[in-house]
Order: structure tokens, then C-alpha cells, then sequence
């Protein structure tokens, strides 16, 4: 097996953004040193917003009281404790040992990639992935994933960022997350990691784009909206 470089942390405001096992070298890095401090800093570059947006996502699931629910790339467990208010039963999985030792959802966690998911086929009701499918680096590999172990009828909600439409929203927006905050990331967390993230929208592709994968994968009823004025991004679909 061949090695792989380790990403220059402090360039990844002005490199080319890393691919392939680099990009995830990088990404499993970064989280890992923001952990301590993540759920602080969405709050306060969000003003609280990513509550909503979470709290929006677990209610598109449109499941029953009780259904497992598997939180992919869970973080520090902001959706499991969603999940649980709205009576659903969480499952946490994460790329970053960080993140998951920062956990206090208490939802039993793995951690594990999510191309890969030690989950028996058909084994979950709903997914939720929240603010993570930028970091992945294949996105068709992880949507054949989710369609493997969400049962047949089964829901999964995708949360991200996402490119304003409006043009004026468009250039506040990037204004906001390129310069506000990488400086309130410098100040309470990592700087790099806070000039990276900005950039990493890049990776995302066009809305349309990700509707047709959901639909290649095996879902259907697949469905993209834009919430708070397309600061984020919403992807629900149904397992056939």
C-alpha cells in the first residue's frame, strides 16, 4: 500500500483543496482538533440557526415513534439528541474519534467511514447526515452506502450548506463565511480549520446533480429545498 502525504494544515486557505485519500487524511485531522470546541462555535457563527435546521431535518424524516435512526458523520451528537427529543432512537457514527469522545448525546456511537458501515443491509428506518456530505470523498460510494442499510420505505434527510440564490444574499453570504468566520474560528477553535470549511462548499455538486445520485442509488421521491434564504440545503429522499 502506498503512503499518503499529510496535508499542510496552515496552507488550506490557499492550496488547491485535497481529493481523494489526502482529502480524508485532512478532514478526520481537522475534526479531530475541533472537537472541544464545535458545538461553541456553530452556535455563535450561526446565531443559533443550526437548531433550526436540525431540528427541521429529523422532522422531514417523517417517522414513527421509536424508529432507529442512524446519525452518519454525527459529530458531537447535535442530531442524535434531535432525534431523541422528537422520540426517535439514535445511532451515532463517526469518521473522527474527536468528535465521537466529544459526544453527549448518549446514543451508541461506532466509529467507522461511511462509505463502509459495519450495519447489517436493511438495517436502520431513517439516516440524517448533518453539514458533512462536503467531507466525503465520494459521494456516489456513500449514497449506495445509505441505500444499503436504510430499509425498503426508509427516509434519509441530508443537511448542508448550500449557495444562495439570491445575489445579494449570495455575496453577504460569502462574505460573512470567508472573512467573520475564520476570524471567530481563530479566536475560539482552530484557524485553519475555520478557513478551510468556507472553501469546502466547492466540493458540493450542483443541487440537481445530488437529487440524480439520491435517484441512482435506489431513492425515490427525492426532494431538495432551500432553508433560511439557501444558507442551507435540505435533501430528502425514500428508499424504494
Amino acid at each position: 500500500m502506498g503512503t499518503v502525504d499529510k496535508p499542510d494544515r496552515k496552507s488550506w486557505d490557499t492550496a488547491a483543496l485535497p481529493v481523494g485519500e489526502a482529502k480524508a487524511v485532512a478532514v478526520r485531522q481537522m475534526f479531530d482538533t475541533i472537537a472541544p470546541r464545535y458545538d461553541l462555535v456553530n452556535r455563535i457563527m450561526t446565531f443559533r440557526l443550526d437548531v433550526r435546521w436540525r431540528r427541521s431535518t429529523v422532522a422531514a424524516l417523517a417517522l414513527g415513534d421509536g424508529a432507529l435512526v442512524l446519525d452518519v458523520a454525527s459529530g458531537t451528537g447535535d442530531l442524535c439528541r434531535e432525534l431523541s427529543r422528537q422520540r426517535l432512537q439514535p445511532l451515532s457514527c463517526d469518521f473522527s474519534f474527536g468528535m465521537l469522545a466529544a459526544d453527549t448525546s448518549h446514543a451508541p456511537r461506532v466509529q467507522s467511514d461511511a462509505q463502509r458501515l459495519a450495519i447489517r443491509t436493511g438495517g436502520v428506518d431513517g439516516i440524517t447526515c448533518g453539514f458533512a456530505l462536503r467531507n466525503f470523498v465520494d459521494l456516489g460510494a456513500l449514497f449506495a452506502e445509505l441505500a444499503r442499510v436504510v430499509r425498503p420505505s426508509g427516509r434519509v434527510a441530508l443537511l448542508d450548506v448550500s449557495v444562495p440564490a439570491n445575489p445579494l444574499v449570495r455575496y453577504g453570504n460569502s462574505l460573512y463565511f470567508g472573512k467573520v468566520v475564520p476570524r471567530i474560528g481563530a479566536l475560539l477553535s482552530d484557524r485553519a480549520a475555520y478557513r478551510y470549511l468556507p472553501r469546502s462548499v466547492s466540493y458540493l455538486p450542483a443541487p440537481t446533480e445530488l437529487c440524480a445520485m439520491l435517484s441512482s442509488a435506489g431513492f425515490v421521491e427525492v426532494k431538495h429545498r432551500q432553508l433560511s434564504g439557501g444558507l442551507v440545503q435540505l435533501l430528502t429522499a425514500t428508499r424504494v
